[in-house]
């Protein structure tokens, strides 16, 4: 009891820190990251060996952050809710027995139609998790033998969607050996001077990553939203606080707002870009040297856009503090507590080079995208960069090969029944009644496919319910085949920041507390006409030299 009433008196000795004086220091200090940070994070990074033995004083890891959280509350209840299995049922059953079938459609694709649309319905709806869903919807095409159980299950062994599966085993290799997190400190310290450039050096640097780390909700979640968090509260920028719009809210949008520049750059840097090739591939719009193609087409107004954001926002959204002096020499004591790049990081470099390497000549010399995808994995398992525990934890990895593979079967069944060509025919009949050009067709086709993305609550469901729909629509109104299929691609990367339901990068970003619900949806619409203006005007002239149209 003695040491008891000692240790009270002692700390009640200790002077108590004041707001005022907190908010009069200028200087760019430490503060550990809140727990509820965790709860936002797409997979659980790993430090690398030498940041275990050196924890870094700034831009502090994920990992420490759900170290420090609490067990989360195991779920009560169960099963499906029962509003939206209800609602999901009922579109289906709509279309099915109440919708008059054309009589160009055969009962067997007007049935595969209404489970599509009940698929669908759920995935935006949410009566259970995204996967779960999607299996119902199978069953239901195998169990009513609407089709054969080798066709359901056929797109399983589809390529792009293993070399989707792989890349996320690859953003985990990134976080793991913290070779991302290095990269994005190297450029706080070259850039950060300011907070202009500091939002420069974090979007260079995620540009730099994203073909080798092809999930964008990966690398916000893994690498840069916590290098946010931490030179937010750095700075006194505090989540849920008026002090947020100091530097993180500023920060957050603009990384949020960029990001989608980085996916549309590099047909590797994102998972629904090889989902969209793939579609396209399914109705017969095929692009030669994949990698290259989406590049040279993609670079001049993603580039533009990339270099433009940060600035914009800076005029829309500015932030409170505008220089960050102290922000370099802060990461250059953090590289220097990391210490040297260590093994595992260099093995990350080396496969990751290989990996783009391949994925750049592959069509040259024969090796075919997931392969070299294969051969990059394989190298990380064999040095023991990854390890086969890593690949079963990485649970999102595994349900997106559950659903993708169902949504892309699906719809290369109902383009194979006829579904898709009749509906882009009668799309197609309307536009012409409006006596519309193809230049006017393609940008009603594009604004609609764009703005209709309030509507879902993920890229990759969107593109997996309307992609082959509305490149078909493009195609049936005389749109040049390549240009319909890449611009949709690019859309479907540029609406990811619309709203903080958009995208799993947008829920991380919004779920760090700095931005209200009204400035997301406010700075989503203005940055996606931004957006849609510099894409227009430059790409229009961009494609028409390349020879797109």
């Amino acid at each position: 009891m003695e040491r008891l009433r000692l240790a009270v008196s002692h700390r009640a000795a200790l002077p108590l820190p004041t707001p005022h004086n907190h908010l009069r220091r200028r200087r760019l200090q430490l503060h550990p990251f809140p727990s509820s940070l965790s709860l936002s994070l797409p997979i659980s990074p790993q430090l690398s060996p030498a940041a275990r033995r050196h924890p870094p004083p700034l831009l502090a890891s994920a990992s420490a952050a759900q170290a420090a959280s609490p067990a989360p509350t195991p779920a009560t209840g169960g099963g499906a809710k029962p509003v939206p299995l209800l609602v999901s049922l009922a579109v289906g059953l709509a279309v099915r027995f109440l919708a008059p079938r054309p009589a160009e459609v055969t009962p067997q694709a007007w049935q595969l139609l209404s489970i599509f649309l009940t698929t669908i319905s759920g995935l935006v709806l949410g009566p259970l998790p995204v996967g779960a869903w999607a299996f119902l919807g199978l069953t239901a095409t195998v169990a009513t033998r609407t089709l054969p159980f080798t066709a359901a299950f056929g797109a399983f062994t589809n390529e792009v969607i293993w070399l989707i599966v792989i890349s996320f085993f690859f953003a985990r290799g990134f976080v793991k050996t913290g070779l991302g997190d290095r990269v994005a400190t190297y450029f706080v310290k070259w850039l950060g001077r300011s907070t202009l450039g500091l939002s420069y050096g974090l979007t260079i640097s995620e540009a730099c990553i994203a073909p080798a780390m092809p999930s964008t909700t990966a690398r916000a979640g893994g690498v840069f939203l916590p290098i946010v968090k931490s030179l937010s509260l750095s700075a006194g920028s505090k989540p849920n606080d008026p002090s947020a719009r100091k530097l993180g809210s500023y920060l957050v949008q603009s990384q949020l707002q960029a990001s989608g520049n980085s996916s549309a750059l590099f047909l590797t840097a994102a998972a629904q870009n090889l989902l969209c090739l793939k579609l396209a591939e399914e109705i017969g719009v095929k692009i030669a040297n994949p990698w290259i193609s989406w590049f040279k087409v993609a670079s001049l107004p993603a580039i533009i856009s990339l270099l433009a954001t940060p600035y914009l926002l800076y005029k829309i959204f500015p932030p409170e503090i505008k220089d960050t002096p102290e922000a370099p020499a802060i990461a250059a004591q953090k590289l220097e507590n990391m210490g040297p790049v260590t093994r595992n990081e260099w093995v990350m470099v080396a496969t990751m080079i290989l990996a783009v390497s391949l994925w750049i000549f592959g069509d040259t010399i024969g090796v075919s995208s997931v392969v070299a995808a294969m051969i990059g994995l394989s190298i990380l398992l064999l040095l023991g960069v990854l390890n086969w525990e890593d690949c079963l934890n990485e649970k999102s990895a595994w349900d997106t090969l559950a659903w993708f593979a169902i949504l892309v079967g699906m719809a290369g069944q109902l383009t194979n029944l006829g579904i898709v060509s009749w509906m882009s025919n009668c799309v197609a009949k309307v536009l012409q009644s409006f006596s519309l050009s193809w230049p006017a067709a393609f940008g009603v086709l594009q604004a609609s496919y764009f703005f209709i993305h309030y509507l879902f609550a993920s890229q990759t469901a969107h593109v997996g319910a309307l992609y082959s729909a509305f490149l078909a629509m493009h195609l049936a109104a005389g749109v040049p085949a390549i240009l319909s299929a890449l611009a949709l691609t690019y859309n479907s990367n540029l609406f990811g920041a619309l709203t903080h339901y958009s995208s799993g990068q947008s829920a991380v970003y919004y779920g760090a507390g700095y931005v209200d619900l009204p400035d997301v949806f406010k700075l989503g619409f203005t940055t996606a006409a931004i957006n849609a203006v510099i894409w227009g005007v430059v790409g229009t002239f961009w494609w028409k030299f390349l020879g797109l149209y």
